[in-house]
């Protein structure tokens, strides 16, 4: 991991992530969050201050060391008790059947390996569990798609790895997950080849 990666992209992220206009969506998919959670691309912690009272432990990985710094600061401001792990979503060390909630706030999007993180998100989720997530990705739309694959190279070197036109609803199917509420929509502002947005819920199966 470069210097770019480290040091410049931490920023870049943690101030476009933080625009107000993705709060309400914190706000309603982490509503769901219950019991011992883990959070795969934890960031800057911008979830944090969204966490119900219904999460008794936060267990928090993200690959980027940059992010640690800004994450720290939250933790320290936040009463959710959180560990942070700086790992790779793809290899988890936790024992299977581990968490009730796992947690994924536009990530997948970034993981090179996404089928064995979510093979991984599936192995440690307790069979009563949940898997909630808000993700962007491939529209439906062949004039966006068009663009989000023109794009999409560019993208991935800017962005820590983020890719446009993954179909997140059918990659998590693919994993033997059972997807028990979808909701797909453009985001209001912002252009249509970033702002394909998947949120939902999904049960180890």
């Amino acid at each position: 991991m470069g210097f770019y990666s480290k040091k410049i992209l931490p920023k870049l992220l943690n101030s476009a992530m933080a625009d107000k206009s993705l709060e309400e969506f914190r706000l309603k998919v982490l509503a769901k969050a219950r019991g011992e959670v883990l959070e795969i691309g934890f960031g800057s912690g911008l979830n944090l201050p969204f966490y119900p009272r219904t999460v008794t432990h936060l267990t928090a990985v993200d690959i980027n060391p940059g992010m640690e710094k800004f994450a720290r600061q939250v933790m320290a401001d936040s009463p959710v008790k959180t560990d942070l792990l700086v790992i790779n979503g793809e290899e988890l060390p936790f024992e299977a059947a581990s968490f009730d909630t796992v947690l994924s706030t536009w990530t997948l999007c970034s993981i090179e390996r996404i089928d064995k993180a979510l093979d991984e998100i599936r192995r440690v989720l307790r069979p009563d569990g949940q898997f909630i997530f808000i993700e962007h990705g491939l529209s439906p739309d062949a004039s966006v798609q068009k663009w989000q694959r023109r794009l999409n190279g560019f993208q991935k070197k800017l962005a820590g790895n983020c890719h446009l036109d993954r179909p997140i609803g059918t990659l998590i199917e693919n994993q033997g997950f059972k997807i028990s509420e979808l909701n797909e929509f453009y985001l209001e502002k912002g252009p249509k080849f970033l702002g394909y947005f998947y949120q939902g819920t999904a049960l180890p199966g």
